[in-house]
């Protein structure tokens, strides 16, 4: 009985709109952590902003945590409520650790595999923003879905072979010179690569809850 009165009770529906604002927020990060790592002297600047932008983000996380408390019925399971926006929110703030990393070490130019990992970065914020809006109506939009988070988990797979080519030309080209060099850089291909990471559990996080409605 009560499993019909959750189905006919109309489900709380600001939760897609604070899941695409969070997913506006990952883009937007995306951008500015692709930009600082062109380097220049706007770096420092570029990682204050990437640092306001998980802010941004932070507060809506919170934000959908709060009404996960206070809403009687929601779109789908809370526990997968909680688990993709802990997802999207692990993905920015691993952008922001990135952020401070660079200013750290006070970094000023980085590696071709770099901004090619930033790139990928990129094109798995945008995935996950064309993806999160269609969770509002999952089944006509299961099959796009899946395809959308397979793709994400595919950049995830080249960004661990750019990954690795970038730590091996670093290692020829300063780190026998130059260890700090190769410790540092190896130090920020690990963080990117972990946000690429941080992508790839978002994708599963909605594909697994595709699944389960389908």
């Amino acid at each position: 009985m009560f499993n019909l009165f959750k189905k006919i009770m109309p489900k709380e529906e600001r939760f897609f709109g604070m899941f695409e604002a969070h997913a506006s927020c990952l883009t937007a990060g995306s951008l500015t952590l692709r930009k600082l790592l062109d380097g220049g002297p706007e770096v420092a600047s570029l990682c204050k902003t990437l640092m306001s932008q998980e802010e941004k983000a932070d507060a809506i996380a919170h934000e959908v945590l709060q009404a996960i408390r206070r809403s009687f019925i929601t779109p789908f399971d809370r526990g997968d409520i909680k688990g993709l926006i802990t997802a999207m929110d692990d993905a920015i703030d691993q952008m922001n650790k990135t952020a401070k990393a660079v200013l750290l070490f006070e970094i000023k130019t980085f590696e071709p595999e770099m901004r090619l990992m930033g790139d990928q970065i990129i094109r798995a914020a945008a995935l996950t923003a064309e993806a999160v809006p269609l969770l509002r109506r999952m089944n006509p939009n299961a099959n796009r879905l899946i395809a959308l988070t397979s793709e994400i988990a595919q950049i995830e797979e080249d960004s661990d072979h750019v990954h690795d080519d970038g730590l091996k030309r670093l290692l020829t080209t300063k780190g026998r010179k130059d260890p700090m060099a190769f410790i540092i850089g190896s130090e920020i291909y690990s963080h990117l690569e972990k946000v690429a990471d941080r992508f790839e559990d978002v994708a599963n996080t909605m594909s697994g809850i595709v699944i389960e409605h389908m």
